[in-house]
């Protein structure tokens, strides 16, 4: 299930990946430095909200649908739990929210752009919800072509309100907006799920408990991404919040693109993997799952610190490029410590049904940031706030790892650490003495150099076993030549 997944989830995440690379170019080029620090601090919001009144259905949904979907009275009773919930929740939210923005003293233009992120809240829930069971019950094409289309749209129709004059408020208009394009094709089929069913206050309870954690953990998470953010704009100014911004959109773009494309599979193939196989098939999943993380992660968080500037001055505007290309190495090491938690080490809380646990690890970076920006942004500026955020999941990183292994202990994949971290450090070592072209061709050049000289080091090397798998493709397919 795991392969499958990753193949079938390779599309829609090539889509994430140039989507959120274009967001970049066009709306740091569209939006001034401060309307675009104005959408940095909405879209911090805007997440926090969603995270802290929707999500725990997201996350009962991912996780319950294994358990619930073998008997259809109790799909039943999970759907007509789940979406109710929704529905009543949006219809007290959206009437609460808009008092809140009319009641709240705040520049017109900061309001706009706050509101637009708001209203798309419950929208964007529905559609994460539905993604969520197309995942969890392995219709990966389903999932992946919602997530193709809902990106594509919001991305399409934030630049037509950007030119339209939205400002700040136009990258949220296309993300709340595109979600509520795609419920007439996918809504109806999800209700009848329902059909027959009732809300059951029992699994409510059990949802809620394992789902409420999940959230809090990521509101802590999104305080953890979003503290140096208020911070800098509390100490500096919107401009540096949007250099932060378009730097942290860079680089964790690239790795959270990656982690998201593995974690999207992964996660339900462990799920499957403990509820029909046991601990023994549970540890070899995640086994295989840890070294994939590894291969990738690694050598792409490297790549992304290497090419930091010719990066940013291919798809960050003139205003914003040097401040964002100085942090970006900071924001790569951050960005892969902080998938290695979600999607990985953090399962353990999740297929231990221990999440109250999980809110605990989170705690831990999310409070150090807060720390460290006090003490390092008035020092050290946009420095200090990446610095910050890279020691806060580096502590993120070794707490989730000891108190997720009192829960399930998954397996740490050391030797695809080195042998990765060998061939990492080599294709450092070659791309550093590359010549700066400056642009698109370094860009090119060290990329392509970079991909090659790690490719064959792991190769040699063996790293996560990627030889072994090479030649085992390389024999399947002389075999399928002969017997053609």
């Amino acid at each position: 299930m795991f392969w499958r997944g990753v193949w079938g989830y390779l599309p829609a995440n090539i889509v994430q990946g140039v989507v959120g690379f274009l967001a970049i170019v066009i709306f740091t080029r569209l939006l001034s430095a401060d309307e675009f620090g104005r959408y940095a601090i909405a879209f911090s919001v805007f997440s926090l909200v969603h995270v802290a009144i929707f999500t725990w259905m997201e996350a009962a949904m991912a996780r319950f649908w294994a358990v619930e979907s073998r008997d259809p009275g109790h799909t039943a009773s999970l759907f007509a739990s789940l979406y109710r919930t929704l529905f009543t929740l949006t219809l007290v939210f959206v009437p609460v929210a808009g008092l809140a923005l009319w009641f709240w003293p705040m520049d017109p233009l900061f309001k706009a752009a706050i509101a637009a992120g708001l209203f798309g809240v419950p929208a964007r829930c529905v559609a994460r919800l539905v993604q969520e069971r197309y995942r969890a019950a392995g219709e990966v094409r389903k999932a992946a072509n919602l997530d193709m289309g809902t990106t594509a749209a919001g991305l399409a129709l934030g630049v037509a309100f950007a030119f339209a004059g939205a400002g700040g408020a136009a990258p949220l208009l296309g993300l709340g907006i595109a979600p509520l394009l795609a419920l007439p094709f996918t809504l109806r089929g999800e209700l009848a799920f329902a059909r027959g069913g009732r809300i059951d206050p029992v699994r409510l309870k059990t949802y809620a408990r394992y789902g409420f954690p999940i959230a809090a953990s990521l509101a802590l998470t999104l305080v953890l991404t979003s503290t140096d953010r208020l911070l800098l704009a509390l100490f500096l100014d919107e401009a540096s919040v949007g250099a932060y911004h378009a730097a942290y959109s860079i680089a964790n773009r690239t790795l959270d693109v990656l982690f998201i494309w593995l974690g999207a599979a992964g996660g339900p193939a462990l799920v499957m993997a403990l509820e029909h196989g046991g601990p023994a098939r549970l540890r070899d999943a995640a086994r295989e799952q840890g070294e994939t993380f590894m291969l990738v992660g690694l050598p792409a968080a490297v790549g992304v610190a290497l090419v930091a500037r010719p990066l940013a001055e291919v798809l960050i505007g003139q205003d914003l490029r040097a401040a964002a290309a100085a942090i970006t190495p900071w924001i790569a090491v951050s960005a892969l410590m902080a998938g290695l938690n979600a999607y990985y080490f953090g399962q353990a809380f999740t297929l231990g049904r221990r999440t109250e646990r999980l809110l605990v690890a989170m705690a831990i970076p999310a409070l150090s940031n807060v720390v460290l920006n006090l003490l390092l942004i008035p020092r050290l500026g946009l420095q200090g706030a990446a610095v910050a955020t890279t020691i806060s999941y580096g502590l993120g990183l070794f707490a989730f790892i000891m108190l997720g292994r009192r829960v399930l202990v998954l397996p740490i994949p050391w030797d695809a650490l080195v042998r990765c971290g060998v061939a990492s450090g080599v294709m450092a070592l070659v791309v550093s003495r590359l010549p700066p072209l400056g642009g698109i061709l370094e860009l090119m050049l060290d990329a392509t150099v970079g991909g090659v000289v790690f490719a064959c080091i792991a190769i040699i090397l063996n790293a996560a076993g990627v030889r072994d798998v090479a030649l085992r493709l390389i024999s399947h397919a002389r075999a399928r030549s002969v017997t053609a």
